[in-house]
C-alpha cells in the first residue's frame, strides 16, 4: 500500500469545515500533518478555538496554529446567520486538549513543507488568507505542495452575491494569488457542492453508527440543515467536504479543467471567480458528484471512529 498523502488543513470551522476534517482524519489515504485556523465564518478567535475542539473531539493529533486575524486587505467579514455566534452551533464538544502551537499558521504550513519528505496536498476550506500569505512569503515551497483541493467559488454563481461565493468573497485579493502562483489546483465550487446534498434520511443512517463522533455529526448536518431549510433547500448541502472527496474519492465527481481568475475590483461582481478556456488552465474544477456515493462514504467515515 502507498504512503498516506501528508495534507495541511485549513479552515474557519463551521459546520461543514468539521465535517470535512472527520472525513480526512478517517481515511487512511490521508496523513494530517498540520491544522491551520483562518478568519473567516467567525473571528479568528472562534474559528481557532473551534478548531481545537474539532481535533480534540476527533483524535487530531498534529500541532493547530492560529492564522491570520484578517484578510490580506479587506476588513474581515463573518457568517453567524449560518453557522451561529461560536461559529460552530449545536452539539456540546470537547474543551481543547492540547495547546496551540507557538508558530503562526505560515510558520508551521512552512515548516511541514520543510520537513516532508514527499510533497504535501494543502486543504483550505475557507477563505485562501493563509495560503496566499504562505505562497508570498516562502516561494521556494511551492515545489514542496503536491495540490491545492479548495472549496472556494463558483463558475455559475455565488451565494453570498450574486457572483461570488462567500470563502472568494472574504478575500478575493488571497483567491487571485492562490489561483495565479502556478501550484496544482482542485476547485471545489458551488457548482458541485450545492449537489453533496445530505437529506435527514442520512442524519439518520449517520446518527444509528452510535458512536460519539457520529452523534455530534448527525447534529452539525441537523443545525446546518436548519438554516437551509429556511432558504428552500431540501438537504444540507455539505460544502467543504467535496475537497477532500477530491483528494480520497475522485471517482465520485465530474471535472473539468479550466482558466479560473478572480474578480477583485468590481463594484457588484467583487470575489467572482471566472471560468474559461481562452488560456491555459490552471485548476480542475468539480462540477458534480455522485450524491448517494458521497453520503454512503460519510457514513462509512463516521463508522471508523468506534462502534455505538
Amino acid at each position: 500500500m502507498e504512503k498516506p498523502l501528508p495534507v495541511l488543513l485549513d479552515g474557519d470551522p463551521g459546520h461543514d469545515d468539521a465535517i470535512a476534517w472527520m472525513l480526512a482524519k478517517a481515511s487512511p489515504l490521508l496523513d494530517i500533518r498540520a491544522v491551520t485556523s483562518v478568519c473567516g465564518n467567525q473571528t479568528i478567535e472562534k474559528t481557532t478555538y473551534n478548531a481545537q475542539r474539532v481535533c480534540a473531539l476527533l483524535g487530531i493529533d498534529a500541532p493547530v496554529a492560529m492564522g491570520k486575524p484578517a484578510p490580506l486587505l479587506a476588513e474581515p467579514m463573518n457568517a453567524p446567520s449560518v453557522h451561529g455566534q461560536s461559529g460552530l452551533d449545536g452539539p456540546v464538544l470537547p474543551e481543547p486538549n492540547a495547546p496551540l502551537s507557538s508558530l503562526r499558521s505560515v510558520e508551521l504550513m512552512a515548516k511541514v513543507l520543510q520537513e516532508s519528505e514527499t510533497p504535501v496536498a494543502l486543504v483550505p476550506t475557507g477563505p485562501l488568507t493563509n495560503i496566499a500569505a504562505l505562497l508570498l512569503a516562502h516561494p521556494e515551497l511551492k515545489e514542496k505542495i503536491k495540490v491545492i483541493s479548495l472549496m472556494g467559488g463558483g463558475i455559475t454563481h455565488g451565494n453570498w452575491t450574486p457572483a461570488a461565493e462567500f470563502n472568494i468573497l472574504v478575500d478575493p485579493e488571497a483567491a487571485k494569488i492562490v489561483f495565479e502562483s502556478g501550484v496544482p489546483i482542485v476547485m471545489s465550487g458551488l457548482d458541485v457542492t450545492e449537489r453533496a446534498l445530505i437529506f435527514p434520511k442520512d442524519f439518520e443512517r449517520i446518527r444509528k453508527v452510535g458512536n460519539p463522533v457520529a452523534r455530534v455529526v448527525a447534529d452539525w448536518l441537523e443545525f446546518f440543515y436548519g438554516f437551509h431549510r429556511e432558504i428552500g433547500y431540501t438537504g444540507a448541502p455539505l460544502h467543504d467536504p467535496v475537497a477532500v472527496v477530491s483528494l480520497i474519492r475522485p471517482d465520485l465527481l465530474t471535472s473539468k479543467r479550466l482558466c479560473v481568475e478572480i474578480e477583485t475590483q468590481g463594484e457588484y461582481c467583487r470575489g467572482a471567480t471566472i471560468g474559461h478556456d481562452r488560456k491555459p488552465a490552471n485548476a480542475l474544477v468539480n462540477f458534480d458528484i455522485d450524491r448517494d456515493g458521497f453520503a454512503d462514504l460519510l457514513v462509512e467515515a463516521v463508522s471508523t471512529y468506534g462502534e455505538g
